[in-house]
C-alpha cells in the first residue's frame, strides 16, 4: 500500500508539470549561461524585436542537429527580419559550445543543465532532457509556438509565421 502511494503521487507529480506558456504570455525571466559561459538574462535580449526561443532534447544528436542547422542554414533571414535565436538543451556550457563549433551556428546556444529555462517556459522533460519546442515572442510577447517542433523544417516553420504577421 505504502509502495502504491508513492507511486501515486509520482504520477501525480509528472503529470502536475508546468503548463507551456500561452500566446501572450510575456517572455520569462530567466537568466542562463550560454555556450561561452557568459550569462544571458532573455527577457532582456527579447525586450524588443522578435526571439525565437527553441529547445532541443541533446546536442550533436541527429534530429537537433537537423533542427539547429535549419535555423543556421536560414539565419540571415530570420534576421534581416530582425530574429534574435536562442536554442536551450540541458547541456553543460562545453557540450554547447562543442556543438556550435562543430556546425558553425551563429546563435547562441544555452546550458540549461538546471532546467531553469525549460522550467520557466513549462517544456516537458523526459529523461532529463528537454521536449523539442519553439516559441517566438515579439517585444517580450508570446506571439506563437510549437510544442512539437520540427527538425529540418524549424526554420521554415517560423519564416511563415513571420510572413503571416502584420
Amino acid at each position: 500500500s505504502q509502495i502504491l502511494t508513492t507511486l501515486g503521487v509520482g504520477i501525480a507529480a509528472a503529470s502536475a508539470a508546468a503548463e507551456p506558456l500561452a500566446e501572450g504570455a510575456a517572455l520569462p525571466v530567466v537568466t542562463q549561461l550560454n555556450q561561452n559561459g557568459e550569462s544571458v538574462q532573455l527577457a532582456q535580449a527579447g525586450a524588443a524585436g522578435y526571439v525565437l526561443v527553441y529547445f532541443f532534447p541533446k546536442a550533436d544528436t541527429p534530429g537537433c542537429t537537423k533542427q539547429a542547422c535549419s535555423l543556421r542554414d536560414a539565419y540571415a533571414t530570420l534576421t534581416s527580419k530582425g530574429v534574435k535565436i536562442f536554442g536551450v538543451s540541458t547541456d553543460s556550457v562545453k557540450a554547447q559550445k562543442a556543438f556550435q563549433d562543430k556546425y558553425q551556428l551563429p546563435f547562441e546556444l544555452l546550458a540549461d543543465a538546471d532546467a531553469t529555462v525549460v522550467g520557466a517556459f513549462g517544456v516537458p522533460k523526459t529523461f532529463g532532457l528537454a521536449k523539442r519546442q519553439a516559441f517566438l515572442f515579439k517585444d517580450g510577447k508570446l506571439v506563437w509556438r510549437d510544442l512539437a517542433a520540427a527538425t529540418d523544417q524549424q526554420a521554415a516553420d517560423v519564416l511563415k509565421v513571420l510572413a503571416a504577421k502584420p
